[in-house]
């Protein structure tokens, strides 16, 4: 997660209305419903009107297009972002809440901050395993090109470097091709919703 905004935004306050400190930023992002309408303030034209962003975080959360929605379903989500979410998160001065237009619009609070979230799913291992595993295997490679095990002594510790730098390379394309899927406000629905099939 990438946080550069943990303090207030110039002028030489310290402690000041503005200041966001990394334990209210993972207060803000402990709740399922805030990480949904922070995922939509940053990928929506902005203001956004309550009603459309409940019928959004609703959608998102059974899983449901969002013309699917129905009043019903979204009352529960418009009440709470009402009442509960979008004040918490007004009062970190993350977005302006204007309770008299139902409107919402995002701060330089909230276009500062980079959240990624690493959302795994039964069979699948985080990216940092996945680079240690793949530094431990070329390096038992290189392992056993030295001592010339009969299988790899045709190869040379120099074919061992272009395999690794190789395969560290296309990992690194993956990786960066997968990454903004996990970054919040990017893709269509919220990371934690992205399966890669």
């Amino acid at each position: 997660m990438n946080v550069p905004f943990v303090s207030g935004t110039g002028g030489g306050s310290s402690g000041g209305e503005n200041e966001l400190s990394r334990d209210d930023l993972f207060d803000l992002l402990s709740n399922r419903r805030r990480r949904f309408a922070l995922h939509a303030l940053k990928r929506m034209e902005e203001p956004i009107e309550l009603a459309e962003l409940s019928t959004y975080v609703a959608a998102w959360e059974m899983e449901m297009e969002p013309e699917e929605i129905d009043s019903e379903d979204r009352r529960s989500v418009h009440v709470t972002l009402r009442r509960t979410h979008l004040p918490k998160l007004a009062e970190k001065n993350i977005l302006k809440f204007n309770e008299s237009e139902n409107t919402i619009r995002s701060t330089d609070a909230l276009d500062n901050i980079e959240v990624h979230i690493e959302a795994l799913h039964r069979n699948e291992i985080p990216w940092s395993i996945y680079y240690f595993g793949l530094a431990g295997v070329c390096g038992l490679l290189l392992v056993a090109v030295i001592t010339e095990v009969p299988i790899f002594s045709t190869f040379t510790p120099l074919h061992v470097g272009w395999f690794s730098a190789l395969i560290f390379g296309l990992s690194a394309v993956v990786h960066r091709f997968v990454g903004p899927h996990s970054q919040l406000g990017v893709s269509e629905k919220p990371p934690e919703l992205q399966q890669l099939k």
